[in-house]
């Protein structure tokens, strides 16, 4: 089964009854007024080993992760372990995210906050900014050469950084041509949800100077993490392992290396 086709299949309605319900004229206000923004690809730019925590229940590969999951405090938990910014999904279908959950978790701790989502229209971008979001996510293997520059482009006129997901050769050709410099390369296939933890050290190397790499999927130990660092990545996107440890805030440091 290709998931990826589903999930998309599914935001094409999703977005739809959105539109319907909150059109973009009243949405572009929202998200075009003043509000306090944090530098997320900033904190990726520091030296040493930088987390992007993630808040997640669930996922179409691993079913339920945590569902009484308090997602404001995981965001607490988090800054206190030394993360440097968060990843809050908000696909409610598949992931069982909301706005809420970002919002809760982005009032309960002073990070800045990526949307993670499957952004396939202009509205959502809108949408992320009214929302209070610091980043979005744009996977590259779900848009076209020109919604990709398009979307980039939106997303810094609204104050936006992003994350550009690819998982192969022609992913990254795509995000290059596009102007992408935070590029996170997934270990996951998401049209097969298969996992290759290989994948970030191998394409990291056709990287240029200018792109900042984060390593995404299947980091579950600090062995994965020094692993991962051979290969010069500094940056990593982890959520399943953290939102199932016992103790997020010692696990975290244990990552670190603290």
């Amino acid at each position: 089964m290709n998931f990826l086709n589903t999930i998309i299949e599914h935001k094409k309605r999703e977005v739809a009854a959105a539109k319907m319900w909150l059109p973009l004229e009243r949405l572009r206000p929202m998200a075009l007024r003043d509000r306090k923004r944090r530098p997320f690809k900033q904190k990726l730019r520091r030296p040493g080993i930088n987390i992007i925590a993630e808040i997640k229940r669930t996922s179409p590969s691993k079913g339920t992760i945590r569902s009484d999951l308090d997602p404001a405090r995981y965001a607490a938990a988090y800054e206190q372990g030394g993360a440097a910014a968060l990843s809050v999904l908000t696909d409610q279908a598949f992931f069982r995210g909301s706005i809420e959950d970002l919002q809760a978790a982005r009032r309960a701790s002073a990070l800045p906050v990526l949307r993670k989502d499957f952004t396939i229209d202009p509205y959502q971008i809108y949408e992320s900014a009214a929302m209070g979001a610091d980043a979005v996510l744009l996977i590259v293997r779900i848009l076209s050469k020109e919604q990709l520059t398009q979307y980039l482009t939106l997303s810094r006129e609204l104050g936006l950084d992003t994350l550009v997901e690819i998982n192969s050769e022609e992913d990254l050709e795509a995000a290059a041509e596009a102007g992408a410099e935070l590029i996170g390369i997934n270990n996951r296939n998401l049209q097969s949800f298969d996992t290759d933890v290989g994948t970030a050290a191998r394409l990291s190397r056709l990287l240029e100077p200018h792109q900042i790499p984060v390593a995404a999927s299947g980091i579950r130990t600090r062995e994965d993490i020094e692993n991962t660092l051979q290969a010069g990545i500094h940056n990593f996107l982890i959520g399943e392992s953290l939102v199932r440890a016992e103790d997020p805030v010692q696990f975290l440091q244990t990552l670190l290396g603290r």
